[in-house]
């Protein structure tokens, strides 16, 4: 039966997936597919990939850990160790079409547009993120969203170790600033309840 197959895999931890799925049960690792696909299509989409693009680069980067599963070693999640075989992937499309280059090469002086102050706006991450020129949004993706270390990122982009940490850095000043309420009255009231 179709259903009892998937049924048993569903229950299984994310490590116990990677080894069923190392001696070949596609199954197991179609679980792991279902489980993380739409975060790693994330991650892309926050790097700049969009629609088709996300999704054919998630796609590669699962075709790839299936692959690769023996390396994992479960040291730490699948989720992460997937997210950061998509954003390689993600980084050598760019290098190949020639759009990194673009992207490293942009102004750091460039401003975005100010934020709106209306404190009664819901403001998700993917709004917060265009405040972020597109090299800063790309360095906190890559080190936030897909789990590369500054130091891996800066080998990914052909950065300088001390370039990628400055977008970093002002990338999340200027999300903290964009997340943060006006006025502070909701983080007073936090305060207060605790």
């Amino acid at each position: 039966m179709p259903g009892s197959g998937h049924s048993r895999f569903a229950s299984l931890h994310d490590v116990e997936l990677c080894a069923y799925s190392a001696t070949g049960e596609r199954r197991a690792f179609g679980e792991l597919v279902r489980r993380h696909g739409s975060a790693v299509r994330g991650v892309l989409r926050r790097m700049g990939a969009q629609g088709a693009e996300a999704d054919d680069v998630a796609q590669d980067a699962f075709l790839t850990a299936f692959e690769r599963i023996a390396e994992f070693r479960g040291e730490g999640t699948f989720a992460a160790w997937v997210k950061k075989i998509a954003a390689r992937l993600y980084l050598r499309r760019l290098q190949r079409d020639r759009k990194l280059g673009a992207l490293t090469a942009e102004a750091i002086e460039d401003e975005p547009e100010t934020p709106r102050g209306d404190a009664d706006a819901a403001i998700d991450l993917e709004e917060a993120l265009k405040v972020l020129s597109a090299t800063e949004r790309l360095c906190v993706t890559m080190c936030f969203g897909a789990g590369l270390s500054h130091t891996e990122a800066a080998e990914a982009l052909n950065l300088p170790l001390g370039t990628v940490k400055s977008h970093v850095k002002r990338g999340l000043e200027k999300l903290r600033a964009r997340l943060a309420p006006e006025d502070g009255a909701v983080l007073e009231g936090r305060r207060g309840n605790g």
